[in-house]
């Protein structure tokens, strides 16, 4: 499926926007980036970059923020219409968010959420 920068970037705004209340609250220093390729070349479709909140103690002065990266390529890549496409920004957020509140990748599976 083909979609432009802006497109991408409002379909990932519109599934912030639609994500549990119960994910949102309590974000600390994190922000959310759009890279269009995975550095490796594979097809991960986002990542979490950071230390969950089960792990952390607080953010010292100047501190960078932890990220959430979507891939757009790797997402687009793998869905045939802008619904699938707004279903899938949709779930690797709320995959992401939850290596942020520290769940690892296994519970998310089991969770339905890999």
């Amino acid at each position: 499926m083909d979609v432009t920068a802006d497109a991408f970037e409002a379909l990932v705004e519109e599934a912030l926007e639609a994500l549990p209340e119960q994910l949102l609250e309590g974000l600390d220093n994190l922000i959310f980036v759009i890279e269009d390729e995975p550095e490796d070349g594979s097809d991960t479709l986002g990542v979490y970059e950071g230390t969950a909140l089960t792990e952390r103690d607080g953010y010292g002065y100047g501190q960078l923020p932890d990220r959430v990266v979507l891939f757009q390529g790797p997402l687009t890549r793998m869905c045939e219409d802008e619904d699938e496409l707004y279903d899938e920004i949709w779930i690797t957020l709320v995959h992401e968010l939850g290596h942020y509140h520290g769940i690892e990748e296994e519970a998310l599976h089991e969770l339905g959420w890999g």
